[in-house]
């Protein structure tokens, strides 16, 4: 990963920049299958949960440029207690930061905050489309566990979703 590139926890003031990159990817990506852009309010409410349960958020951040260029956060896959352990991750960069080791570096460090939380598993749902992030999460030792064909339509067309998972306590005796 380039020298200039700082991840770490996502403050208040990160929100609007979070919010902008999301919202980017709702107009022009499947890395989301939301269709209308969150407003900044809507953020801020996730982000405050997110603070509030627990759930890192964390952002990649271009010193050179002082402007955060990714981020990426553990979302709880469920309100049922029984999931309590278990969290979905995501992962947003800005295109022009692609294939630079920065979503790895990201989920790099996601990971290593879902391991100092205690928790057990982590989901990620990646559109069928996105070769690149199913193979980053395979290097990270995710297992494909299935795909759902047509789960989502956007752009006017079909899209089919990736299931991953990591067990982060898998050959530790779990």
């Amino acid at each position: 990963m380039e020298p200039w590139i700082n991840i770490r926890p996502a403050t208040l003031d990160d929100v609007g920049a979070i919010n902008d990159l999301y919202n980017y990817e709702i107009a022009n990506g499947v890395a989301s299958f939301d269709e209308v852009e969150w407003p900044y309010e809507r953020r801020l409410d996730w982000f405050e949960r997110h603070q509030r349960d627990a759930q890192p958020v964390l952002v990649a951040e271009d010193t050179s440029a002082g402007a955060v260029i990714g981020f990426a956060s553990l979302t709880l896959m469920s309100d049922k207690t029984g999931y309590r352990f278990t969290r979905e991750n995501t992962v947003i960069l800005r295109p022009d930061y692609h294939r630079m080791g920065i979503g790895r570096a990201l989920m790099e460090a996601l990971l290593a905050e879902a391991r100092r939380a205690g928790l057990r598993l982590i989901v990620a749902l990646v559109s069928s489309s996105n070769a690149a992030s199913i193979e980053l999460h395979r290097q990270l030792g995710y297992e494909v566990m299935g795909t759902l064909k047509n789960a989502g339509y956007k752009f006017g067309q079909w899209h089919s979703t990736v299931y991953l998972q990591l067990d982060l306590q898998e050959g530790e005796g779990g």
